[in-house]
């Protein structure tokens, strides 16, 4: 038996695959293309990324992003409305889109061999969407009914848009990805063309392709596709700069829970070069205090102390919008709200006064590696992984040495890291049960 699992232990390592070729090109109309060959099933994934999200919107017309993702679906004068989705699940696929502050993002997934049908599809509509009127006051109430499902009748969503509303200051940084309720009553088609020739230009567009492919044919075959489509300039990006916070704020709403919820945010950098510091050493940090059942808001808070019933902590390094760090928990009963913020202030004190442990480091570093090497086994997670660098003024040649640069945090820069953050002024946002 044990020479049985011998052989087949060598075989499986004769089978591993080899370090993925990645390819990209730049097109003549600035469309920028990146191909990453998976030889281990004959499968393929396609991501186009547009740079424009609900930061680029201007008061009075927010949600425009999110409702040009929905429209996209709605036809073009060769793919009838709906046909779109029809014609990928009819290969074998499935697609499906989000979008975000700061990108709208159109996904793919399906057998290899049906990449170039895809691919036309998707230059079809990148420059000939034709929905009518109609299409589109029927969709709008789908989108206002998606709000009240993702927003107002969801904590974490009420929760996210009271953030926003407090933590900022500039208008393009508050409104939610959604739109605020006023506003989906009042765009108008023309609003959503407008927007759609003004952002889906060619040289804002990133398209990712990961699967069992030939890097140099793809490429090739896209640029015969998508290199004649026409560019042209876009409109003045949002000034997203916030001014810095002099003083903390509070907020309070009512949401569908049955106890209060509590929000924490501290405004914090995003990294804007490889090079920066502090972004990577308020990752660890996060990482740290929240990551694991072994980690300290876990460790303290819900099962030691028992101050919350669950608690959280997030932080996204990579966007081009300003960010926060967000702390986010359900008190213990008999826990008052302050007293949760005042936890989640405490275990950073803790940090910032004592330090950390290198064992704590090495959980971190640990735990990094080994969701980089689970992610390696899904084509969705390079193609978002890439799409993200590209998206937030990144190559996707700089996600090794950003990877890198983060492992090497020291447990002294995390302290660092804390110090910096109880010197930030924060927003305080509590959700209350609504009244019967």
């Amino acid at each position: 038996m044990f020479r049985s699992l011998l052989v087949a232990a060598v075989l499986a390592a004769s089978v591993v695959p080899a370090a993925a070729e990645t390819q990209s090109r730049v097109l003549a109309n600035g469309m920028k293309v990146i191909v990453r060959e998976d030889h281990r099933a004959p499968v393929a994934v396609t991501q186009l990324w547009f740079k424009v999200g609900s930061a680029d919107e201007h008061a009075g017309k927010t949600g425009l992003s999110h409702a040009l993702e929905h429209m996209m679906f709605k036809g073009t004068p060769t793919v009838p409305a709906g046909e779109f989705s029809r014609r990928i699940s009819a290969l074998g696929g499935s697609d499906n889109a989000f979008t975000s502050r700061n990108e709208t993002v159109y996904h793919q997934e399906f057998a290899v061999a049906s990449l170039p049908q895809v691919l036309e599809l998707e230059a079809d509509r990148m420059v000939n969407l034709n929905f009518s009127d109609a299409d589109f006051e029927n969709e709008m109430k789908v989108i206002r009914e998606e709000r009240r499902l993702t927003t107002d009748n969801d904590p974490d969503g009420k929760m996210w848009e009271q953030i926003n509303l407090n933590a900022y200051a500039k208008p393009e940084n508050c409104a939610p990805v959604i739109g605020y309720e006023a506003d989906l009553h009042t765009l108008k088609p023309e609003d959503l063309r407008q927007w759609y020739r003004a952002w889906y230009a060619p040289h804002n567009a990133t398209l990712v392709i990961v699967g069992d492919v030939k890097a140099g044919e793809v490429l090739n075959n896209v640029e015969k596709l998508f290199g004649r489509l026409p560019d042209h300039p876009l409109p003045a990006r949002n000034d997203l700069t916030e001014p810095p916070q002099t003083a903390n704020r509070s907020a309070r709403a009512t949401a569908p829970v049955s106890s209060p919820v509590v929000g924490l945010a501290i405004q914090v950098p995003a990294l804007r070069k490889v090079d920066d510091k502090l972004p990577y050493a308020l990752n660890m940090l996060a990482d740290v205090l929240d990551g694991s059942m072994s980690a300290r808001i876990e460790r303290n808070l819900v099962r030691g102390r028992k101050v919350a019933v669950e608690a959280s902590l997030g932080y996204d390094m990579l966007t081009r919008s300003p960010d926060v760090l967000l702390f986010s928990g359900t008190p213990a009963p008999n826990v008052k709200p302050e007293q949760l913020t005042a936890a989640f202030l405490n275990e950073v004190r803790q940090i910032a006064e004592h330090g950390v442990s290198e064992e704590e480091l090495a959980r971190v570093r640990n735990r990094s590696l080994a969701a980089r090497e689970f992610g390696k086994d899904s084509m969705e997670t390079q193609a978002t992984n890439i799409g993200s660098l590209e998206s937030a003024g990144f190559s996707y040649t700089d996600e090794d040495e950003i990877r890198r640069r983060r492992l090497a945090v020291s447990a002294e820069e995390v302290r660092e890291a804390a110090r910096w953050l109880l010197a930030q002024k924060h927003t305080t946002v509590v959700l209350y049960p609504e009244s019967k």
